[in-house]
C-alpha cells in the first residue's frame, strides 16, 4: 500500500506560514515518508468506502486540533467567512484565538483511494491519497464539521465529494463542534 500528499492536503497540513496549528517538526516529504515507512495502529473507515483514516502515535509536537468551548473560553471565540481554495465558495467558520491546545496524542491521516481521487479531478501514483489529518487526544475519529459534510454533499464541483448527507452524522457532529472549536495561534 503507498500514500501520497496531495496537493490539497499539503497547502492545509504545511502551509507557508508554519502556524502552530498545523503539522509541526515535520516536512511534507518526511511526513508522507513516515506514513509510507510505518504502519498505523489501526485503520478507521471515514464516511465513505473510499475515505480512510490512518490512526498513528503522534511523532510531532503537533497539538490537538480542537479545544472545549467553556465559560472561561467563550468570549475568545470568533468567526468570519473563508473558503478553503480559490474555487470554493466562502462558509462560516469558528475558532478559539488567545488558546492553545494541549500536544496530540495521535495524528489520524485522512485518505481517499486512488479512484475517489481522481472522480475528484486528482490523479495520483499512489493507492491512497492524503486529503486531511486529525490531531487528537484519542485514537478515534473526531466528527466531520458539520459545513464540510454538507460541502461533500453538494457534490465534486462545490469542492465536495458527492456523499448524500447522512442526518444522524450530522446530528451527532453538530452536537461535538456545538461544545468544541478549533483554535489559531
Amino acid at each position: 500500500m503507498t500514500i501520497v500528499l496531495t496537493p490539497f492536503a499539503r497547502a492545509r497540513l504545511f502551509p507557508k506560514d508554519r502556524r502552530r496549528n498545523a503539522i509541526q517538526d515535520a516536512t511534507p516529504e518526511s511526513f508522507e515518508r513516515h506514513l509510507n515507512e510505518h504502519a498505523p495502529l489501526k485503520v478507521l473507515d471515514g464516511y465513505a468506502p473510499f475515505c480512510k483514516l490512518h490512526v498513528h502515535r503522534n511523532w510531532t509536537s503537533t497539538r490537538c486540533l480542537t479545544v472545549p468551548i467553556t465559560a472561561g473560553n467563550r468570549h475568545l471565540l470568533r468567526s468570519t467567512y473563508e473558503a478553503r481554495n480559490k474555487r470554493e465558495l466562502p462558509v462560516l467558520v469558528r475558532w478559539f484565538e488567545g488558546v492553545e491546545a494541549p500536544l496530540a496524542a495521535y495524528l489520524l491521516v485522512i485518505v481517499y483511494s486512488r479512484e475517489q481521487m481522481e472522480k475528484e479531478g486528482t490523479a495520483i501514483d499512489a493507492d491512497w491519497g492524503i486529503v486531511g489529518c486529525l490531531y487528537t487526544a484519542e485514537p478515534e475519529e473526531i466528527p466531520m464539521a458539520p459545513i464540510t459534510m454538507m460541502r461533500n454533499a453538494l457534490g465534486v464541483e462545490e469542492g465536495g465529494s458527492g456523499v448524500p448527507l447522512d442526518h444522524d452524522a450530522y446530528r451527532r457532529s453538530v452536537a461535538f463542534w456545538d461544545h468544541n472549536a478549533n483554535w489559531r495561534p
